[in-house]
């Protein structure tokens, strides 16, 4: 019988990949095929030492060949072991992914008050309008404000059965799906929680949430750095962080260390860039006039500094922090120039999380949406 080295490929496609859910040729365990009339040696790499292992792989090797090419091939296996090539930090941190969100963003602060939570809703609202799904986790334990900022501080999340498991379906407003800690407790009283039991709701926040399909889930952390940002990075993979902050010097200097931590050897999360809110005043009788009451340029000058991204400031306006107040964020209002300084910011952040994702596997592709001219990244 006559067979060509396609032939035997073909048969090795049949044949998964130790551990891999490949076939040994996408797997690229196959090194070598070469035959000689009616023998074909097939040269084999595999991570795993034992007789047994090797002993299967050959096994698996000549029946695939003899049953999908020919019974009488005379089938010779040369099997080599290879250790798989360490990872380049073995110490780093990685959480699992969630299945069927794309891109997961933290949204950090140095230190309260600098309007995180106000970033993190309206930019979840510009992303919203861009044509993306877009999720909202409020992860910020000790004082939730999402639910407020998306008028639904009343509602409770129902629970939903999804192949076979009760999950909480998130709440949905302004084609934002939002799942926070607020819907849980009492707004009247303080959360006294130690680190392992705010770390065990956010899990079930994350992982016993029914999210569907997400091309973006922003997370609103705590301010500052420690158990519950440890916690977040342990259980997802995130895929860029955002450092919020305002212009003053001892807010820049809490930043650089919420910077810091996802720059960590262990964490080495990438830092998209800084936004700087409350950048300065314009008084409504002087649209003109600039009053830069906490500083100019501050976070722009820490961004080259630390060599990241300046994605852009927000102006201290009195309207965006009524609109917050009322459970309805300035970036809903169609045609202002707060509704406009929130997308500008939203498109660079997604510039940057583009650039950022097309370093790494696996391959992603590119959409642009025509509604904004702004680029997301899907898989």
């Amino acid at each position: 019988m006559s067979f060509k080295k396609q032939d035997i490929y073909n048969a090795l496609e049949t044949i998964t990949a130790p551990g891999e859910g490949k076939s040994l040729i996408e797997n690229n365990n196959v090194t070598n095929v070469v035959i000689f009339g009616n023998e074909v040696n097939v040269d084999v790499i595999i991570s795993n030492p034992t007789l047994q292992a090797k002993k299967k792989i050959e096994n698996e090797i000549s029946k695939a060949i003899k049953t999908n090419v020919a019974e009488n091939i005379d089938v010779k296996v040369n099997v080599k072991v290879e250790k798989p090539a360490p990872k380049e930090n073995p110490n780093q941190i990685r959480g699992k992914e969630i299945p069927n969100i794309k891109n997961i963003i933290a949204i950090a602060s140095g230190k309260g008050g600098v309007g995180k939570s106000t970033i993190t809703a309206n930019t979840a609202i510009s992303l919203a309008k861009m044509g993306f799904n877009v999720g909202v986790l409020d992860a910020d334990v000790y004082g939730p404000s999402q639910h407020i900022m998306f008028n639904v501080e009343r509602e409770r999340p129902l629970s939903v059965n999804v192949d076979g498991r009760s999950k909480m379906k998130p709440i949905e407003n302004y084609g934002v799906k939002l799942l926070s800690l607020g819907f849980f407790t009492d707004p009247d009283q303080a959360v006294i929680w130690r680190g392992p039991m705010a770390s065990k709701a956010l899990k079930q926040l994350i992982f016993d949430a029914a999210w569907g399909e997400l091309d973006f889930l922003l997370i609103d952390l705590p301010p500052g750095t420690g158990d519950v940002h440890l916690s977040i990075v342990q259980a997802l993979p995130i895929n860029g962080a955002v450092v919020v902050s305002t212009p003053q010097n001892i807010a820049l200097a809490d930043a650089k260390k919420g910077v810091a931590m996802f720059q960590q050897e262990s964490i080495n999360v990438p830092v998209l860039g800084i936004i700087e809110n409350m950048a300065y005043f314009t008084p409504e009788g002087l649209p003109n006039n600039k009053y830069y009451i906490f500083g100019q340029d501050g976070a722009k000058n820490l961004a080259e500094d630390i060599k990241t991204q300046f994605l852009g400031e927000i102006p201290l306006v009195q309207s965006i922090r009524e609109a917050g107040d009322v459970g309805h964020p300035v970036a809903l209002q169609d045609g202002t120039i707060l509704e406009e300084s929130f997308n500008q910011i939203t498109k660079e952040m997604v510039s940057q999380l583009l650039k950022r994702n097309a370093n790494l596997p696996p391959t992603e592709v590119v959409r642009i949406t025509n509604m904004s001219g702004c680029s997301a990244v899907k898989k």
